[in-house]
């Protein structure tokens, strides 16, 4: 487990930058955090690391959005909000996602049942205006990897 203490919105997209150039195709982020603790703001920084130029928004009403990297590669970013049940979250195609891209998962305690173990879990939260607690718990081989490289970039 790690814990960043991110000052402002321009850190909390550095930090996503960071990662987001770490990322392959197989990689879960779990965003965790109310309303307003950043999720968005660490996905674009996440996405302009994939090499993504395009424009970042929450997916809440179209559940998934796609992000291309300069070679195709597909970053996927999705809000589990408003899922219902279960069975509706596993008709979206996870696996399917994981197979070829990366995948940004917003709300993930909705559906951690059906989530592979194999995670990188940010929890966000707010600790001034602009100030955010972001902390990283790796579940698995390359989760770990990610933090590991994560510290040393």
């Amino acid at each position: 487990m790690q814990t960043i203490y991110s000052h402002n919105p321009a850190h909390t997209r550095e930090l996503g930058r960071k990662l987001g150039a770490l990322l392959r195709p197989g990689d879960l982020l779990c965003l965790q955090g109310d309303l307003g603790a950043g999720k968005t703001t660490l996905t674009q920084g996440l996405a302009e690391g994939w090499g993504s130029r395009d424009a970042v928004s929450s997916p809440t009403f179209v559940m998934v959005n796609q992000y291309r990297a300069a070679d195709d590669t597909p970053l996927y970013h999705m809000d589990a909000y408003r899922i219902e049940s279960l069975p509706e979250a596993e008709q979206l195609g996870l696996d399917d996602m994981l197979a070829v891209g990366a995948l940004i998962l917003e709300w993930p305690e909705r559906i951690e049942p059906i989530l592979p173990q194999e995670r990188l879990w940010l929890t966000l939260s707010h600790q001034g205006e602009n100030e955010r607690q972001i902390t990283l718990r790796a579940s698995g081989a390359r989760p770990h990897k990610l933090l590991n490289d994560l510290s040393l970039a």
